[in-house]
């Protein structure tokens, strides 16, 4: 069932006839309310090809969790903990791109010395998630940064808002707080499901979605 799953993602891939250029125009168009805590999805997207990669390699970790949460309380011993692992992990990773790295783009991993935005937030989800928070509360995201370039951050779903933990910055940040166009996440529910946060991209919109 798990290699069903993946290889579906695979295969719809392959199939998306959507040019990046037409997400990208569309990225903004009255999409996300700066006033909101929260970010708004609008359907079911496709994941990104590194992601479906990365649970071709290790499809233990793209497995949905048993228990989902809708939003976690985040507390001052919580908001301390996203501080140590986000300043931790971006201190000991040195940035580097896969093409430098790996000879390829889009290669997800988690890094041991060296990695890019994607890696770096594995890496934070994966020791947030040995500390005991919930993999529905930490949805990796794509975003385009203030240079228009792809980059991703790490989500935390919480009461009080969604937050990113940012290789490029070592404070927490609210989302509407960054410069960033927000592209498509993780839904909470399933690893392997991602949400458009883009409403004009070509995508079915399920009703039972609209609450992420």
């Amino acid at each position: 069932m798990r290699t069903l799953r993946i290889g579906l993602l695979t295969t719809a891939l392959a199939a998306w006839a959507t040019p990046s250029a037409s997400i990208e125009q569309s990225a903004w168009v009255d999409g996300q309310s700066m006033a909101s805590e929260h970010m708004r999805v609008y359907g079911v997207s496709l994941p990104p090809i590194g992601y479906v990669r990365f649970c071709e390699r290790l499809p233990n970790e793209c497995e949905p969790a048993k228990a989902r949460l809708h939003r976690i309380q985040l507390t001052e011993s919580r908001q301390k903990e996203l501080e140590l692992v986000n300043s931790f992990v971006n201190r000991i990773i040195n940035p580097v791109t896969d093409q430098q790295l790996y000879g390829r783009v889009e290669h997800w991993t988690y890094p041991e010395a060296d990695g890019d935005c994607e890696d770096y937030v594995l890496l934070k989800r994966k020791m947030l998630m040995s500390r005991g928070w919930p993999e529905s509360a930490l949805l990796i995201t794509v975003v385009l940064d203030e240079n228009r370039d792809g980059h991703a951050v790490l989500t935390v779903r919480t009461a009080d808002g969604d937050f990113l933990l940012d290789n490029k910055h070592s404070k927490i940040m609210s989302w509407n707080q960054t410069p960033y166009r927000f592209i498509k996440r993780q839904s909470y529910r399933d690893p392997l499901i991602w949400m458009s946060l883009v409403p004009n991209e070509r995508v079915a919109v399920p009703s039972s979605s609209l609450n992420e």
